[in-house]
C-alpha cells in the first residue's frame, strides 16, 4: 500500500514568553505602614503557609512606581525568634528584579515592640540593599493582627537613619526582651 504523505505542523514564526503574576491583587501600591499591614491581613494571614503561632517574615517587592510586584515567605520562625539573613531577604528582590522592598513580619506574642536583633537586622539589611541598588523603605512588625494599630514601623522609630543608632524605646525594650532576632 502506498505510504500516505504526512504534513508536519507549521513552526510559529514567533513565541511570547508571559510573566505569571506573582501578585493576587492588580499591583496596589503599598507604601506606608498601613497600606502594609492591610495588605499582610487581607493576603498574608490567609495564605496556606501562615502560621499565627510562628515568626513569619515576608518580603515585599515594588517596582519603580512602587507598584507590588509580588510578595515572598522568606523565613517562619519560632514563637519568639526568626532567622533573616540579608542574602535570604534580598534574593527575592534581585530574581524578580524588584526596584524597592518592604518586609514585615509577626510577632505571635501579640506585641509589635522590635528586639534588639530586630533593629541589628534591619541595619544589616539597610546596608546590603544599598549594595545592590535596592530601596529599602521599611520593616513593618506586626503584632495582633486583628487589632487596627497593633503594629511598629522601624523606619518610623528612626532606625534607617544614617546618624546615630536610634535607641530602643523603653516600652519596647521591656515588652520585648523575650523576643529575639537571630542575624547569621
Amino acid at each position: 500500500p502506498p505510504q500516505a504523505k504526512t504534513k508536519t505542523p507549521a513552526v510559529p514564526g514567533e513565541f511570547k514568553i508571559v510573566r505569571m503574576r506573582d501578585c493576587p491583587v492588580d499591583s496596589p501600591k503599598i507604601d506606608t505602614p498601613p497600606e502594609v499591614v492591610d495588605f499582610w491581613r487581607k493576603h498574608v494571614v490567609t495564605a496556606p503557609w501562615f502560621k499565627d503561632d510562628k515568626e513569619c517574615l515576608c518580603v515585599f517587592l515594588l517596582n519603580t512606581r512602587l507598584r507590588l510586584i509580588g510578595f515572598e515567605l522568606v523565613s517562619q520562625g519560632t514563637l519568639d525568634t526568626i532567622l533573616m539573613h540579608p542574602r535570604e531577604v534580598l534574593r527575592p528582590a534581585a530574581v524578580h528584579n524588584a526596584a524597592a522592598i518592604i518586609i514585615a513580619h509577626n510577632h505571635p506574642s501579640g506585641d509589635p515592640g522590635p528586639s534588639e536583633g530586630d533593629i541589628k537586622a534591619t541595619r544589616d539589611l539597610i546596608l546590603a540593599a544599598e549594595h545592590l541598588k535596592i530601596r529599602f523603605l521599611d520593616h513593618i512588625i506586626i503584632g495582633d493582627a486583628r487589632r487596627k494599630k497593633s503594629f511598629t514601623s522601624l523606619r518610623g522609630l528612626g532606625c534607617f537613619c544614617d546618624d546615630d543608632p536610634a535607641p530602643v524605646p523603653e516600652s519596647a525594650a521591656a515588652s520585648a526582651s523575650n523576643i529575639s532576632t537571630k542575624v547569621l
